[in-house]
């Protein structure tokens, strides 16, 4: 008892967390399964590495800033057969994020966009990647404060920097001419800097009444559309399933006029 008592305080010491929290279980499973010391020590080794690892997700996922943790297991694919449950278990892989590819996640309200982006960041932050989420309207006024208080660049590149940069509820409404030219900018230097997720309720075609300069509209339209993974998603809609007193899980079924077009689009690796 008094080894351990002397070892604990050496793990202490060291900051090995993993091996200090685990060691009274792993000295009784050493005993108990006859474990040699090289493999007591491996399971010691791991203990640490685990704790390690969980610690950087944690911290990964506070700086991602979500709005709620959200995550594919807690996604249910089965409620909505409509959904691109493939495509987005591929997206899921992260790959589009080591190649600085985009996606685009259209659809009504309702239909799951927030949560699938969202478990879409957190599986990026398991896999090691810098993450930023953010309501395309909080971004905006954030920029503007910028312009405001002449740190602009600084507030840019805090959306340059992470390896996903993921843009929630994009185009709700008009853009001012300055919004307009903070978006083109930031995609633009996007485009350089790594992968982007924009989730929406409208149609990228419906996007260009909603810029002050067509000019500046055909630009971002251009860099956004033709570079990105498009998901589009149809079917039944979560919400009635959380008003309050609704017999969730009743099978009832609400369909949503899609606000969006069908029309293909091309996707440039």
């Amino acid at each position: 008892m008094s080894n351990a008592h002397h070892l604990q305080s050496k793990l202490r010491a060291l900051k090995l967390g993993g091996m200090l929290d685990t060691l009274d279980l792993r000295l009784g499973q050493a005993q108990q399964e006859h474990l040699g010391y090289s493999e007591f020590l491996e399971m010691l080794i791991e203990d640490e590495l685990q704790r390690r690892t969980n610690k950087k997700l944690v911290t990964r996922v506070a700086r991602a800033r979500f709005e709620e943790v959200k995550t594919f297991e807690a996604f249910d694919f089965a409620f909505n057969p409509k959904i691109p449950a493939q495509q987005i278990r591929d997206l899921a892989t992260c790959q589009f994020i080591e190649r600085k590819e985009w996606a685009l996640f259209i659809g009504p309200v309702g239909i799951g966009k927030s949560h699938t982006v969202q478990a879409l960041g957190h599986q990026a932050c398991r896999m090691g990647h810098k993450v930023l989420y953010t309501k395309t309207s909080r971004l905006l006024a954030d920029l503007g404060g910028g312009h405001a208080d002449g740190t602009l660049e600084t507030r840019l590149r805090r959306y340059l920097q992470p390896d996903l940069l993921i843009l929630d509820d994009f185009a709700m409404k008009e853009f001012s001419v300055q919004q307009s030219e903070d978006i083109y900018e930031l995609i633009d230097q996007r485009s350089r800097a790594g992968s982007l997720v924009v989730a929406s309720n409208r149609s990228p075609q419906d996007w260009y009444p909603l810029f002050a300069n067509p000019v500046l509209a055909e630009g971002i339209l251009d860099r956004l559309v033709n570079r990105a993974h498009h998901v589009t998603l149809t079917g039944r809609s979560y919400r009635p399933l959380l008003r309050p007193g609704h017999p969730a899980g009743d099978g009832s079924e609400v369909q949503h006029e899609p606000v969006y077009s069908n029309r293909k689009m091309s996707l440039n690796g």
